[in-house]
Parts: structure tokens; sequence; C-alpha cells
């Protein structure tokens, strides 16, 4: 009996102990949320609730719905194959009335001129006569106003646009759009063709930048990692030194040297490289160097702290092998910073494709980014559907890279 009474006194020891286990293991999982609760909140009101916003904003289509709610209803069933039927006629004539009451009258034309160029003209022109209860055909009071409200494609791009969810910005954003007429995703005009261009321009001038960065910072950052200790944590300082300068500030100083009468022409001159001044600011040319030049820290910062890491010891002894110092060099060490490279190339990618301040002050009218249209269409037309799809597609692409990356890390850690 007394050994049952110890192995039940065991069990119950042992249950016991789970049982505080798990309760601590608990109080530990609360303290921790409790400790990272505050970061997890900062980042979903600071950064996940505006792009959740701004990726709303891209296919958002209140407009229309809002202003013209009736007709909406109307045409919801409606085959699009005639002219729809006389309740869709007197709810246009109400709803234009309660629209032009309620001020929404500018953006019901602006949204719907976005599908044929002069409905805002057939809006307004409607507004000056519009028919009264008494008339009654209201089709005809309207086709006597307008011969637009006659024609199909009107009917059916007001019905297109009703929608409250709309592909037309993202599309737009593509150099494409919806037909109506035809149903079918064409592409967009020629003069209206512009995005798709933007895009490249912004991705080559990243891809320029990139490139520059690495060329120069490698050999800097290999300098950095191969110095003693204090030196290198003194130079350190020099790269470090452009954070502590405004970015408007670096672009201008950037200005004042490029200039025709600046100090980099007035030296070129001095030295007989160049005869006349050559034009450096306001062009491609003067956006590439002053991005490298303020992108550069990013790359030389995760390859130091790559090349930190490496032993020197692996290069001498590919040396002392036989090996070329060049090949040791390329085939030992390089190999070794792959990881520094995709990081920094990353990055500065990344930050290059979403410049704004610097292409708009040095680069020309052709040199602009998306980023600048994404300005332009916020602080300028207040065009958010047009912003809002430009930024997502920007997004997008950044998130492709990054998980472009990740597989490319994962494949070499897998290695």
């Amino acid at each position: 009996m007394s050994q049952i009474a110890s192995i039940v006194q065991t069990y119950d020891d042992t249950t016991d102990l789970r049982a505080k286990l798990r309760k601590s293991e608990r109080a530990y999982k609360m303290k921790s949320l409790a400790l990272i609760a505050p970061l997890f909140l900062f980042i979903l009101v600071c950064f996940a609730f505006p792009i959740g916003t701004m990726l709303s904003r891209s296919v958002d289509n209140p407009e229309v719905n809002t202003s013209l709610p009736a007709t909406t209803v109307a045409l919801s069933s409606w085959d699009g194959q005639a002219l729809p039927n006389e309740a869709a006629y007197a709810a246009l004539i109400k709803d234009l009335v309660n629209a032009k009451e309620n001020g929404q009258i500018l953006a019901l034309s602006k949204r719907l001129s976005y599908e044929i160029a002069d409905f805002r003209t057939v809006i307004s022109k409607t507004l000056r006569t519009l028919p009264n209860d008494s008339v009654v055909s209201k089709r005809d009071a309207l086709i006597e106003t307008d011969k637009a409200w006659g024609d199909v494609a009107y009917w059916k791009a007001l019905k297109q646009a009703s929608s409250k969810l709309t592909p037309y910005y993202l599309l737009a954003a593509l150099d494409h759009r919806f037909d109506s007429a035809t149903a079918n995703i064409v592409k967009a005009e020629p003069n209206q063709s512009i995005y798709v261009d933007i895009f490249a321009r912004t991705f080559y001038i990243g891809a320029i930048v990139t490139v520059l960065c690495l060329l120069l910072g490698f050999p800097v950052a290999y300098w950095l990692a191969m110095l003693p200790e204090g030196k290198s944590n003194l130079l350190m300082i020099c790269v470090l030194l452009p954070f502590w300068t405004s970015l408007i500030v670096r672009t201008a100083a950037w200005i004042v040297l490029l200039q025709s009468d600046g100090l980099i022409n007035r030296t070129l001159i001095f030295l007989g490289v160049i005869d006349a001044p050559i034009q450096l600011v306001f062009n491609r040319t003067g956006v590439i160097i002053a991005m490298t030049h303020v992108l550069l820290p990013f790359m030389i910062l995760p390859l130091y702290s790559v090349m930190k890491s490496i032993p020197s010891n692996y290069v001498r002894a590919a040396i002392s092998l036989g090996a070329h110092p060049f090949v040791a060099f390329w085939r030992v060490y390089v190999p070794q910073t792959y990881a520094g490279l995709a990081a920094g190339g990353l990055l500065t990618f990344i930050l290059a494709i979403g410049y704004y301040v610097t292409p708009a002050l040095v680069g020309g009218a052709a040199d602009q980014m998306v980023s600048y249209f994404v300005a332009f269409y916020t602080n300028k037309t207040v065009n958010w559907g047009m912003a809002s799809a430009l930024g997502s597609l920007l997004l997008i692409a950044t998130l492709l890279l990054y998980a472009v990356y990740g597989k490319l890390t994962n494949q070499t850690q897998a290695r």
C-alpha cells in the first residue's frame, strides 16, 4: 500500500508541476504580448491602416452610386441593348436635382468624364434645362435637352461607373481601359498611354542608381572592413554624415554643384576637359548623380556588416595554396558577401523607385518618376483613385522584389 501511495503522490506532484509550468508559460506569453502590444498597435495605426486605405481607394467608386442612387437601381436590371425604360429617365432627372441641391455635381461630372470625355458637358447642359414633373415623356424631354441621352454608349458608361467598385484606376495605371461597347479590356488611346513608360523609367533609373551604388559602395565597404576598428569607426562617421543633413539641403547642394556655372563645370573647364559648360542638372544625369550620392550609405552599411564578419584567413589560405590574389578574392571572398550584396541592392533599389524630392528638384519633365505623379494626383488634381492605383502598383512591385529576395536568400542558406 505504501508503494501505491508513493506512486500516487509522485503522480500528483508531477501533475501539479506540469500545471505550474503551464501557468508560468501562460504568464510569460501574456507579458511578452503586453510588451509588443504598443508596437503592434503603432504598426497597425501608422502603417497597416493607411496602406489598406490606399489600396481600397484604388478600386473605390462612390461618386455615381452616391449621387445617382435611384438611377443606379433602375439600371441594375438593364441589359444594355436598347435605351433604358422611362423609369430610368425619370430616376435620372430626380437624382440630378437632388445632386445639384447636395453639391455633388462636380464629383459626379468629374467621374463620368473619365468614361466619356464630354460627359461633363452633357451633365452641365442637362442641368440648365432639366424637364419639370409635368412632362409626360421624361425620355423624350431628356433627349431633346441633349442628344447624348439617346445614345446607348452614354448609358452604358453611366451603368459601368455606377458600381461601388471599379477596375478603372488600376487599368488606367497600366495604360488599359474597359470598353463598355464591347465589354472587353483594351489598350488606352496613345495620348493617354503614359504610365507604363513612367514605370519603366522609374525601374530603369532605380536600376542604374543601384548599380552605381554597388560599384562605388563595394570597395568602400571592403576598405572599411579591412581597416583596424578604431580607424574604421572614425571613417564610418563620414559614411553616416549625410544622414544628419536634410535631403532637401543635399539635393539643393547638388543643384549648385551641377549648374552651368557650378563648381564641377568650372573645374572641368579649368582642367581643359571641356571647352563650354555641359548640362548636368535638370536632366537624367543630374537625377542619377544626386540619387546615387543620397542612397550610397544604404549600400555601404549592409555590405560592411557582412564583410566585417568574414575571416581574412580564408583568402590568405587560398593564396598560400597557389591561387592568384584576384582569383582568391573573387572565388573565396566575394561569394561570402552575397547576402550583403542582395540586402544592399534590394534596399537601395526599393528606396530609389520610391524617390520624389530629388527627381522633382534636379530632374526635368522627362525624368519624373511614379512618386511624382502620385503627389500630382494627390495634391493638384485631387484624384485619389489614380494616386492610389499608382501607389498600389508600386507597392506590389516592391513586395514582389522582397519575395524574390526572400526566395534567393532561402536557396542560398539551403546550400
